[in-house]
């Protein structure tokens, strides 16, 4: 007797280390935890940091035009039929062959580029794109703050859908056993004791469909992190905690501007980068010069004897000016960025107009949401209050099974609702967050 109960203690404390061990397991976030992870192990973010990193090796590529170029060259000409020369001397035609067998020549060749309006356009050309790929960087950090934001109260609805609809089938089936108890002792109908278990078994697919949703809500949020979908996560809080925040933020919110969208900004860039575009096609019209160095050996010689060859070294120092005249190509290249210069100026209007409505939409949705939220928690408090009544009068035999079971439905509609409306209002907040290009609040 004592072992068994021995083993049954050791067998308590093991799952209790195991329960412990779970629990020490699951990593539980705050919303600015999960960004912070987010903006820091998510793919896209680290592809994005990562095109920065090339277009600033780009730009120094670009630079680098303006240094000088040196190379080592070398050739070898082996005389198939050497040319002949014709002189005349005293009436009498002489031939005299030009050349050796073999010639060789090495050496070293040096340019420098002195004027050349391409390459400075090229350098600042680069430099923008530098610019329009850290706000592409920054776009996408915007863009992952909004999705995991989003992602983060779409677990927190689940979490407290599936906390609402758990509570109501335990209260239903609290309610069915107390029915079940009475139509064993004759004081109910068996219709009352059918319409308990009906109520109860209808919830059931609601609660497995939520927490369904739970796991979904949570790998989701997982996979938006970077994170191992293995590891176990907790989302701290519930929607309620976000009731007074939402107010506050709501008297805050009056109005907007655009001065941050990243849209916008990048559009911008992208103007400059054609207005530096066209620029660089208007080099082609300017003249370049540049400087060239040259320093060689030659031999010339009849055998292949390397050994026994003599190597003459000589030297040139040049200038090159090149002034173009016409390339009917210039002028169409010319005309094709003028083009795109009026077409994104249109674009531009199009959309600042179009995120000038989303945010207008927006706001307006945060104050419907934040009025559905008033409605609603009153709602709440009157359900319960009824549900209360309703459980009192069935009691006491003046109410029907009836009465019951609709007004465990009303308060499931209730709480389902005010929940729902705290999320529509941070949802909207986190979509109007992005529009307005507000920053992330973690680096």
């Amino acid at each position: 007797m004592g072992k068994k109960i021995a083993l049954a203690w050791a067998i308590i404390l093991a799952c209790g280390s195991v329960a412990a061990q779970d629990a020490k397991d699951t990593l539980r976030l705050t919303l600015n935890q999960a960004l912070e992870i987010a903006l820091s192990d998510n793919p896209a973010i680290k592809v994005a940091d990562q095109e920065i990193q090339l277009k600033k090796t780009a730009n120094k590529e670009a630079y680098a035009g303006l240094f000088p170029e040196a190379s080592l060259t070398g050739s070898y000409q082996r005389a198939v039929k050497k040319q002949t020369m014709a002189m005349n001397f005293g009436g009498e035609t002489t031939t005299i062959k030009m050349g050796r067998d073999n010639t060789y020549n090495g050496g070293l060749t040096v340019s420098l580029p002195l004027f050349a309006p391409a390459i400075y356009k090229s350098i600042s050309l680069t430099e923008s794109d530098v610019d329009l790929a850290v706000e592409k960087a920054r776009s996408s950090r915007i863009g992952m703050v909004n999705q995991v934001t989003k992602a983060y109260y779409q677990l927190l609805l689940a979490q407290d859908s599936y906390a609402v609809l758990k509570k109501s089938y335990g209260q239903s089936e609290a309610n069915y056993n107390v029915i079940k108890a009475k139509y064993e002792q004759g004081s109910v109908s068996e219709y009352d004791k059918i319409r308990g278990e009906v109520q109860m078994r209808n919830l059931m697919p609601a609660v497995v469909s939520a927490r369904n949703g739970v796991n979904l809500a949570r790998l989701q949020l997982k996979v938006l992190m970077g994170m191992d979908p293995g590891i176990e996560i907790a989302v701290a809080g519930n929607l309620k905690d976000y009731e007074l925040v939402m107010f506050q933020q709501q008297l805050d919110d009056r109005t907007f501007h655009l001065n941050n969208n990243t849209d916008l900004k990048q559009l911008a860039l992208n103007a400059e980068l054609l207005n530096k575009n066209l620029k660089l096609q208007q080099t082609n019209f300017m003249p370049t010069l540049g400087a060239s160095f040259n320093y060689a050996y030659m031999s010339m010689n009849e055998n292949f004897r390397i050994s026994q060859y003599d190597w003459y070294p000589y030297s040139t120092l040049g200038l090159s000016l090149t002034i173009p005249l016409f390339k009917a190509g210039n002028f169409t290249k010319l005309k094709q960025a003028k083009i795109q210069l009026r077409q994104l100026a249109e674009n531009k209007t199009n959309v600042e107009r179009q995120l000038q409505m989303q945010a207008t939409n927006y706001m307006d949705n945060m104050s419907t949401s934040a009025e559905q939220v008033v409605s609603n928690k009153e709602n709440v408090l009157q359900a319960e209050k009824g549900r209360e009544i309703a459980r009192k009068r069935y009691d006491v035999g003046k109410g029907t099974i009836l009465e019951l079971n609709d007004s465990e439905v009303a308060l499931v509609q209730a709480q389902l609702t005010y929940h729902q409306a705290i999320y529509d209002y941070l949802v909207a907040k986190a979509d109007l967050d992005q529009v307005l290009g507000v920053e992330p609040p973690v680096k």
